[in-house]
């Protein structure tokens, strides 16, 4: 092509005011003015902070100040090798923030990937083939099918225009973009427009290009994805009110204590030994290890279950949501259209396999279809076969399908009933063809077969019947029943389902008038085909697991109610008429203010017809309703909620990069039912965290009483602040790490979802801790002051305390391994490695006691037999205590039970 005219049909839509000659396209140096003026077109970079800033942000969080300050403790003990390991546990922390920070830039990069690196676009009166970056407002572009569209257009011209915008809106079945509509509503405004980064499916057009760059909607959805998260996971929310809180009450003892210590008129270096060896009992400096432990075994578990996790918190988050906002296109459906009805005219129903895999699918009815019925549908087949413009083509990883999203689901059909299109053209020559067309609603091939010219129609129901006057009724051609099958073709619609009609018809070979309209007369009915993108088997499943386990489930779709409705109704999801909400009830709801949108969001539960902003406007509206949101999605219409929500799944076979890239967990095997193992394992690891957590305060709590007790009463320091770090550092830092990999308890998702605002410090919890800390500080404190009173030495009564923690620990860590069993109910050989833990931390502090350099500088040393015995059984309360409240609470439980 060396040249082009265009004819202006539409107003045009450009912000400036611009004298565009639309015969001959932009003038070279004009466009090279607006390309000045507006940028090229491309999407916006995302503007990155230098990797050392990144690794600094890495460091604002109160339980790493808590963590630097027991490094400081380190360094003023003399003890460099536990500054050094502390050390190295913020640094790879830091590093490992920092690498997940970085990657999250990744998104908006992987939107570049759909942009068209060429474009066809008129310029001084010639078609020219550019760089789709130096395309401007104003420029005539040419666009066809197969090829994707390079900026927002507003069409001049369409011939038979069909693009596939489920990227966008996430709508499964394609737009015909038309030019006589004379609405201004969004959607019919939409037909007039063609958006960047869209397939075009078939077809042809051109226009006016509208916006480029950051101004089309890929690119306005792009500056979502560029904008930091609003959402924190809830497991960093729940320890950073966890780490102020234990900030809290460690500045509040030492407060305490160091008055006494003055009123006592103890020596300035007294108090700072006291200071450390509190600050140092207070705080957790093994949790930070232990958490990453518990959340790295679960995302090993995960894999598993083809559930990948892109970022480490997000383990315990999916564990912690207690709304799945789904997607329907890809993840509630198959995201391929596909025939799953027949109605044949006399009303016998033929249901169709549903999926791709032709070789192993078939058509079937409820029960056995008759013969005759099967011939018939047959016979349907073939007319929706033949009339068809798509293509399916065996390759060797599957079958490639070619062409307009219908056709495709046509053929497959056909090739499911065992009529491969090429085998049936060895017997039905093609003569002639009439091409779909908007405007017809038909399509429509002839045939040469014997003696005659057999022709074959598809289109919509009404067209068809119009153009019958028969149908097939039990293999005999009858009188045509109009209103009875406008009936049916309704019937099905109200399903969801989109409906398609067929007919066939004969004529002599020799036509005198040609191939065309004229001969569609008198046709027989074949009957109707209903598709839809199917729900995937495995959902109707998954959404009763869900429920099970106290989720809620809502679906946001850009497709219509009805069939948004029909797609639910399929899927499982329970909901009532009046919570089907559509995009422009949304839009109200949002201009009325936040109040009026959380209103709406808290009673609806399938939202239809929405807008990508709107998406993420109802996940934010959902959080502020009380809710941890999961969102689900596979297209760039889903990036910006998969980003700002408080966990993003994308899947992963079927999703976009964009999805996969703003996401926090991506499902491999695109099977929504992974994502309740995913739910699964995150409430293992919060179960696992929250064990961990008990284990280290119950104990580093009756460290604090001990001194509590001690130090107003007179007594000397109970334990050196040496004695504390190797009680909680070495000791107690080794069955922590294997506590954090404690296996699942299997009721998992026969619990409720722990409520949001709940902390992890809840009534359990306090009670658990009160009860072991006053177990296990009153009971050190009264042997330290016994062993005082019976004549020990300050060392001597120090040694047999010091084993005694250790002993409380080992005991304790038992304790702590499920919430609601005993420990005899769980097995002693279910995690052998917390076994061979608590025996090395023993094994350990025996070694020191024997050892010349520990043994002097922790001033530990050998017992005698009976010592042991007595800590032993003194040591044994602390599981005994915790046991006792497990057996009430699940007799509480019990008696509630009967009582309902």
């Amino acid at each position: 092509m060396n040249s082009a005219t265009f004819v202006d049909t539409e107003p045009h839509v450009q912000d400036a005011a611009m004298d565009d000659d639309l015969s001959t396209g932009l003038g070279q140096k004009e466009a090279e003015v607006r390309l000045t003026q507006f940028g090229p077109n491309v999407l916006p970079e995302p503007q990155a902070s230098s990797l050392f800033a990144t690794f600094l942000r890495q460091f604002r969080s109160p339980l790493i100040y808590i963590l630097l300050a027991a490094t400081l403790v380190s360094l003023a003990l003399g003890d460099v090798r536990d500054a050094l390991f502390i050390g190295i546990v913020l640094v790879a922390n830091g590093t490992i923030g920092c690498m997940q920070e970085h990657s999250a830039g990744k998104a908006a990069l992987a939107l570049r990937k759909l942009e068209q690196p060429k474009a066809n676009v008129a310029r001084d009166g010639h078609v020219q083939e550019i760089d789709a970056r130096l395309l401007v407002p104003g420029d005539l572009v040419l666009i066809e099918a197969g090829g994707r569209v390079p900026a927002d257009l507003r069409l001049l011209s369409a011939t038979d225009l069909v693009c596939d915008e489920s990227l966008l809106t996430g709508e499964s079945a394609p737009v015909h973009k038309s030019l006589t509509a004379v609405d201004t509503t969004p959607e019919v405004n939409a037909r007039l427009m063609a958006f960047a980064g869209t397939l075009v499916t078939r077809g042809r057009g051109r226009g006016s290009i509208s916006a480029t760059g950051a101004a089309t909607e890929i690119g306005k959805i792009a500056a979502e994805i560029g904008k930091a998260s609003v959402s924190k996971p809830p497991l960093m929310i729940r320890m950073e009110r966890f780490s102020q809180f234990i900030a809290w009450v460690v500045a509040a003892a030492l407060v305490l204590l160091i008055l006494v210590g003055i009123a006592r008129s103890m020596s300035p270096s007294d108090l700072f030994m006291m200071s450390v060896g509190l600050a140092v009992s207070a705080i957790p400096e093994g949790l930070p290890i232990a958490i990453s432990v518990a959340l790295a075994i679960s995302m090993r578990r995960m894999a598993k279950a083809h559930v990948i996790v892109r970022r480490m918190p997000a383990v315990e988050a999916l564990g912690s949501c207690t709304m799945i906002a789904t997607d329907k296109t890809g993840t509630l459906t198959l995201n391929e259209l596909t025939v799953t009805d027949i109605r044949l005219p006399d009303g016998t129903d033929i249901v169709c396999d549903t999926g791709f895999d032709l070789d192993a699918c078939t058509i079937r009815g409820d029960g056995t279809p008759p013969e005759e019925a099967r011939e018939r549908a047959l016979a349907l087949l073939m007319a929706a076969s033949l009339p068809n413009e798509g293509s399916l083509t065996r390759q060797d990883n599957g079958w490639t399908a070619v062409g307009d999203t219908v056709d495709v689901a046509l053929l497959a059909a056909a090739y499911k009933g065992g009529l491969p299109r090429d085998v049936i053209e060895d017997d039905y020559p093609l003569v002639a063809r009439i091409p779909y067309e908007p405007d017809l609603k038909y399509a429509a091939s002839f045939h040469r077969h014997g003696d005659s010219i057999r022709i074959f129609v598809k289109g919509a129901a009404e067209t068809l019947i119009d153009m019958a006057d028969r149908m097939d009724m039990d293999g005999r051609a009858e009188p045509i029943d109009r209103e009875a099958l406008l009936r049916q073709k309704e019937e099905m619609a109200a399903r969801g389902l989109r409906v398609l009609a067929f007919a066939e018809g004969e004529t002599a070979v020799e036509s005198d008038g040609g191939f065309g309209r004229h001969l569609l007369v008198d046709l027989v009915f074949l009957g109707l085909a209903g598709m839809q993108d199917p729900v995937r088997p495995e959902v109707p499943q998954a959404i009763r697991d869900c429920h099970s386990a106290g989720l809620d489930v809502a679906m946001v779709t850009g497709d219509d109610p009805k069939t948004a409705a029909a797609i639910a109704s399929q899927a499982g999801l329970i909901f009532t008429e009046d919570q089907v909400v559509t995009g422009e009830a949304v839009r109200r709801a949002e201009e009325n203010g936040q109040e009026s949108l959380d209103t709406l969001t808290r009673h609806g539960r399938i939202y239809a017809r929405v807008a990508p902003s709107q998406k993420l406007a109802l996940v934010l509206s959902l959080a502020r309703n009380g809710h941890f949101v999961a969102v689900t999605g596979d297209g760039v219409n889903d990036a910006p909620a998969l980003k700002h929500a408080h966990i993003g799944v994308a899947m992963g076979r079927k999703g976009t990069e964009v999805a996969k890239e703003s996401a926090d967990i991506i499902i491999t095997d695109d099977n929504f039912a992974s994502i309740v193992s995913g739910i699964r394992e995150g409430r293992v690891a919060y179960a696992n965290i929250r064990k961990v957590i008990f284990m280290l305060m119950s104990t580093g709590a009756a460290e604090l009483l001990l001194f509590l007790l001690a130090i107003p009463l007179g007594l000397p320091m109970p334990l050196l602040p040496v004695q504390l770090l190797w009680l909680n550092l070495v000791t107690n830092g080794i069955q922590d790490i294997a506590l954090a990999g404690e296996s699942p308890e299997g009721d998992e998702l026969s619990r409720a979802p722990r409520r949001p605002s709940e902390p992890i410090f809840d009534r359990l919890m306090i009670r658990r801790i009160w009860q072991s800390t006053l177990v296990m500080g009153a009971g050190g404190f009264a042997m330290f002051y016994v062993l005082l009173e019976q004549g020990y030495g300050e060392s001597e009564a120090r040694n047999l305390l010091l084993l005694l923690f250790v002993l409380f620990e080992n005991f304790q860590t038992l304790a702590s391994r499920s919430e609601r069993k005993s420990v005899l109910q769980l097995g002693f050989l279910a995690n052998p490695l917390l076994l061979l833990s608590i025996a090395a931390a023993q094994g350990l502090h025996i070694a020191a006691m024997y050892t010349p350099i520990l043994s002097e500088t922790l001033q530990v040393s050998p017992i005698s037999f009976s010592e042991w015995a007595l800590l032993l059984v003194a040591a044994s309360s602390a599981l005994l205590v915790v046991e006792i409240d497990k057996w009430r609470a699940r007799h509480t439980a019990r008696g509630r039970s009967r009582g309902q």
